[in-house]
């Protein structure tokens, strides 16, 4: 439909017709930027036409010469009419031009220590997709697996600063600067991931993410590493016993250091991206971590003692950077815990998928496998007691106590 057949089906006066369309048809590309066609014309006429029936779109023409050029019975060889528009934000013509601007996208990074199909991994680029689908593309999450950007203790700092936007390292990194995330790793503490998942997600996680944004953090979720277990390349492990003298990688964290070294070990920290090349030289000898980790970061290559002990839950925290979080619009922090929420719930199943086929498939590669007997987790415990009363005073009665409660009840509650 032509400009002139629009006007004339909304009835509009001949001489606002032959006034109007034709500055119209100059004025709307440079109002709205748009390539002149007949449809998006009648479009634009149809907005405008109806914006000014409804007294929404401002049109001031000069009426004495309106009405002289209408009563006169002789045209004038030459008559200029004077117009001028006035746009409201609402208004039609407004609200067309805004829906064929394509939104800016804002690209912000997000850094992970594993690697890019490890369930953290595959994880971190679902929350990106899912992110980038419910901000309707205003917000990319480009993922930089295995460290590129560095280990976690500098990604630390660097999300602290907001020079880098979301990480999801283990809890007893976020344990450096939030010493109640220590207590998530304290040994044999948890029996099992429902208990983990229902702890994690309750009341007792919800605090803990309350002590985040003093340091420059925003709690997002709690994704899943799971229980830890011991390989070394020099003996098998059969009893607590066997702990000493063996040279192991622990996290950076200095409870879980005195506690492996309560234990008979010579705990040495050291970031996550130099452990399988410490295995390799033997500049240790062994390490702790889940299941999955063990396999898809191939520990199996330089490691031929694998222990079950179970002798701590390991949580991935998904936290974003304060100063990050401040910049965005409601709607974007919405559809980013949306995301987060959503990607915890594939995480934690892609990782316990992989951990009940991890076992199998490293045992198939050559490791040896024993196990821990259940028995020494009192011994253990008791082993660290002065550990566990130096780092409870350090996180807070209360958070240990609100802790043991919840798992009594859990306890409880499933008999």
């Amino acid at each position: 439909m032509s400009s002139a057949a629009v006007c004339k089906q909304f009835a509009v006066p001949a001489v606002v017709r032959a006034t109007v369309v034709p500055p119209l048809r100059f004025m709307a590309p440079a109002l709205l930027g748009l390539a002149h066609t007949s449809i998006r014309e009648e479009q634009i006429m149809r907005s405008w036409i109806y914006s000014l029936r409804q007294q929404a779109l401002m049109l001031v023409l000069s009426v004495s010469s309106v009405v002289a050029f209408a009563q006169s019975t002789t045209a004038p060889a030459t008559h200029t009419l004077q117009m001028s528009i006035t746009l409201s934000a609402e208004s039609p013509v407004v609200a067309f031009a805004q829906s064929t601007t394509a939104p800016a996208t804002r690209t912000l990074r997000m850094s992970i220590t594993l690697s890019a199909e490890s369930p953290q991994g595959k994880a971190a680029y679902d929350f990106a997709k899912r992110v980038s689908q419910y901000t309707d593309g205003r917000i990319r999450v480009d993922v930089y697996p295995e460290g590129k950007l560095g280990d976690d203790a500098s990604m630390l700092k660097e999300v602290r600063a907001g020079t880098v936007d979301f990480m999801c390292p283990e809890g007893s990194i976020i344990g450096s600067v939030a010493k109640e995330f220590s207590a998530i790793s304290y040994p044999f503490t948890f029996l099992s991931e429902a208990e983990a998942d229902a702890v994690l997600d309750g009341q007792w996680g919800t605090g803990l993410f309350s002590k985040l944004p003093s340091q420059g953090l925003v709690g997002l979720a709690f994704w899943e590493n799971g229980f830890r277990h011991l390989t070394n390349s020099r003996r098998p492990i059969s009893s607590s016993a066997d702990f000493a003298g063996l040279k192991l990688r622990v996290m950076q964290n200095p409870m879980l250091v005195q506690s492996f070294n309560r234990l008979g070990f010579q705990a040495e920290p050291m970031p996550f991206s130099r452990v399988y090349d410490a295995l390799k030289n033997q500049t240790v000898d062994g390490q702790e971590n889940p299941l999955p980790t063990i396999l898809t970061s191939r520990f199996h290559e330089v490691q031929k003692h694998l222990t079950l002990s179970r002798h701590a839950y390991s949580a991935l925290v998904l936290v974003a950077s304060s100063k990050s979080w401040d910049s965005l619009s409601p709607r974007d922090r919405e559809a980013i815990q949306r995301s987060a929420s959503e990607s915890k719930a594939y995480q934690r199943s892609l990782n316990r998928e992989l951990n009940a086929k991890a076992l199998a498939e490293l045992k198939a590669k050559g490791m040896l496998v024993s196990e821990l007997p259940r028995e020494d987790a009192d011994r253990i415990r008791y082993r660290l007691r002065d550990v566990f009363d130096k780092y409870n005073a350090e996180i807070g009665v209360k958070t240990m106590v609100d802790l043991y409660v919840e798992l009594g009840r859990l306890r409880t509650t499933s008999r």
